[in-house]
């Protein structure tokens, strides 16, 4: 399941905070905060989608992500290697290589992390 564009912002204050009450969400926002309506709206809808839970502290709910920033990433990545680039895992990197334009440094460290991967395989 994937979450809105809304819902992936509050789940990164959420990722960022591990957790936090509706306060907290809502001090985590920049000028203009969004209304408590529409991050009570939002945390409901990622429940129902099994992204957060939450524990009663009383008449307030301390909100938590029940999935990890990494596995909902990874996830969403894979489906996007799937359907926009045929299953394939290389197209999807001479993609992202060829038009995020890359600093040298930034493509070495690329070089580095796959040489790693590779010696781990070995």
């Amino acid at each position: 399941m994937k979450l809105s564009r809304a819902e992936e912002e509050l789940m990164n204050h959420l990722w960022r905070l591990k957790r936090a009450f509706m306060k907290d969400l809502m001090d985590s926002y920049p000028e203009p905060k969004p209304a408590s309506t529409t991050i009570s709206t939002l945390l409901k809808r990622m429940q129902d989608k099994e992204f957060v839970g939450y524990e009663a502290n009383g008449k307030l709910r301390e909100y938590y992500p029940l999935v990890t920033k990494e596995s909902y990433f990874s996830k969403h990545l894979k489906g996007l290697i799937k359907n926009f680039f045929n299953d394939s895992p290389s197209q999807f990197a001479s993609f992202f290589t060829k038009k995020t334009e890359l600093s040298e440094e930034e493509l070495l460290n690329l070089k580095s992390i796959i040489e790693d991967q590779l010696n781990q395989k070995k």
